[in-house]
């Protein structure tokens, strides 16, 4: 596709998928713009692996999906070879953190295609369409669906490029292609081994890599222990922990932001008997700013300005608009779990004997794995005060957020290509506008190049791992490496009562054309404009006559297949 961020926007977590969807539900393989070719064989090997892909995918979570729905509403699915490569064995989004009636955090008019082309086949209201709950869902009165309906609508998405996708591979490292130590890359090769353990190596002109964020675990957690749980593990990976839901087990939640809250509140109904203990360094959690005036930072043309900032301002513009992300809580949780102490406090008055306790301003100094009763022990320090104790739990859930540079482990093997930074001389990860990698002058071909996707924030804003801009990026993103579309392609062309009525005047300075009294001047890429704005109206023969005649007027007409 965030365990601390607040939107649950980013890379694909290990497979769930709450409902499923028929196979009625996916477009025709034909003619009518969902034309696929299979790149398998029937052993399950890549049968046309020797030749080069036009784009090769390092990840297929909602950043790389977002893309292939470009492709595919750009009608160039059937025309290019693209493929997508995915360590998990399917399709799934988060799903360590799809607690029940936990709900989404942006409007579902944010999905993977609306804010680009809402006409798309690929909307989150055409979804509903097509799984038969569309006029249900407006009876919620609601922006914001289930966070597993989202889930199951960005899987039903994906479905429809399962023969573009490897599931379960892993890349390991992209290679430059050059004929010599001297001349420019042409592509790269792309490493990957398989679940079986049988490497593949492809090679492609160029390469997009969105693998997501990296679990941040903090070092002062024991590696390998199975009792310390990411948050985004969390769902099913504590019930194989603590098996039985009755038990009086004791449970630390690590972190102030929204996964943190989620998971605290979830496991009180989880496990009733449960004793619960949020550990954060703040004084107080704090409520997300998701007013509409703020809610602009994440606008897709926000962007560009956030790009052309001095580094130094962007730096101190990122920092500022953190408390729209990062450590928040949405505040009908907060109101929540507020009401819940209260009622806590009505049988108890001393906080010390509730079974479900916020600790702010601790941080953890050290963990002992092995305490005498075979829990984890954690040695606490107040912040302010200094003052020392601990607490004894049988599992801890770590909602710490992500790393996002396992870019940097797979294109290790081009780092020495990069440009270098002007200050510090060291190779740097920078990207352009376009997200895609500077490499210096001379060292790859124009027509290759490799992408990068959500790691880019401190370029590219808050949004950059966020569902928010998907839509609109996967669209910049096919224009960045196939080339823009004609500027008309989505313009309709003119229905057949238009068409009787085009006339061609000859006059000196060229020719011109007009329609419904319009005059139009003819010129190469440009394209007729219906004016009753009707789409595709005409019949074929009569659209491929007019379109005869512009061609040979030097003027191209575009439009949806």
């Amino acid at each position: 596709m965030v365990s601390s961020n607040l939107r649950y926007e980013g890379s694909a977590s290990p497979a769930f998928c709450e409902t499923s969807s028929t196979d009625a539900d996916v477009p025709a393989r034909s003619g009518n713009g969902y034309q696929f070719e299979s790149d398998r064989g029937s052993n399950g090997s890549t049968i046309a692996d020797q030749e080069p892909y036009d784009l090769i995918c390092v990840g297929f979570g909602p950043a790389s999906l977002a893309i292939a729905i470009a492709l595919q509403d750009r009608g160039l699915s059937a025309t290019t070879r693209v493929l997508f490569i995915e360590r998990q064995e399917k399709f799934a989004w988060h799903a360590g953190m799809l607690l029940q009636g936990s709900k989404m955090q942006i409007s579902f008019i944010k999905d993977l295609a609306s804010l680009r082309d809402p006409r798309s086949h690929f909307t989150f209201l055409n979804y509903l369409h097509k799984n038969n709950r569309l006029v249900t869902f407006t009876n919620l009165g609601t922006f914001l669906p289930l966070r597993k309906e989202y889930n199951d609508y960005l899987t039903w998405c994906a479905r429809h490029f399962d023969d573009k996708v490897h599931y379960s591979e892993s890349v390991t490292s992209v290679d430059p292609i050059r004929q010599s130590a001297s001349s420019p890359a042409t592509g790269f090769e792309v490493h990957s081994i398989n679940a079986d353990g049988v490497s593949q190596t492809r090679t492609a002109r160029n390469v997009v890599v969105a693998v997501g964020g990296k679990p941040n675990i903090p070092l002062v957690f024991p590696t390998g222990d199975k009792r310390v749980i990411h948050s985004s593990q969390y769902a099913y990976t504590i019930p194989t922990i603590l098996k039985d839901t009755s038990a009086p087990v004791r449970v630390a939640v690590i972190g102030g932001g929204q996964s943190a809250a989620e998971i605290f509140e979830d496991l009180r109904s989880r496990y009733p008997n449960c004793q619960t203990r949020l550990i954060v360094k703040a004084p107080a959690l704090k409520p997300s700013d998701d007013s509409p005036f703020v809610n602009e930072i994440f606008n897709p043309e926000k962007v560009d300005g956030v790009f052309a900032l001095p580094a130094d301002v962007r730096a101190q513009s990122l920092y500022a608009d953190k408390a729209t992300n990062y450590g928040v809580v949405r505040l009908e949780l907060l109101e929540r779990i507020y009401e819940h102490f209260y009622e806590q406090r009505m049988q108890d008055v001393n906080e010390e004997n509730w079974a479900n306790r916020i600790l702010p301003l601790t941080d953890i100094t050290s963990v002992e794995p092995n305490a005498p009763n075979g829990r984890l022990r954690l040695n606490l320090r107040n912040i302010r005060t200094g003052a020392t104790s601990y607490e004894e739990f049988d599992a801890v859930v770590v909602a710490t957020g992500y790393t996002r540079n396992m870019h940097q482990t797979i294109l290790q093997n081009t780092k020495h290509m990069l440009k270098k930074d002007a200050k510090s001389g060291i190779e740097s990860w920078a990207v352009s506008r376009e997200y895609k990698l500077q490499y210096e002058e001379g060292r790859v071909a124009p027509e290759a190049g490799v992408w990068l996707q959500g790691c880019c924030e401190t370029t590219h804003g808050l949004s950059d791992s966020l569902l928010s801009i998907l839509a609109v990026r996967g669209g910049e993103m096919v224009d960045s490496i196939f080339g823009k579309a004609d500027a008309a392609i989505d313009s309709p062309l003119p229905t057949p009562a238009a068409f009787q009525k085009v006339q061609l005047n000859g006059h000196s300075n060229g020719l011109q054309a007009t329609t419904n009294g319009k005059v139009v001047t003819p010129t190469k890429d440009a394209a007729l404009i219906a004016p009753d704005n009707k789409r595709n109206s005409a019949t074929p023969s009569a659209k491929k006559e007019v379109q005869s005649t512009w061609r040979n007027l030097g003027l191209r007409i575009s439009g949806r297949k």
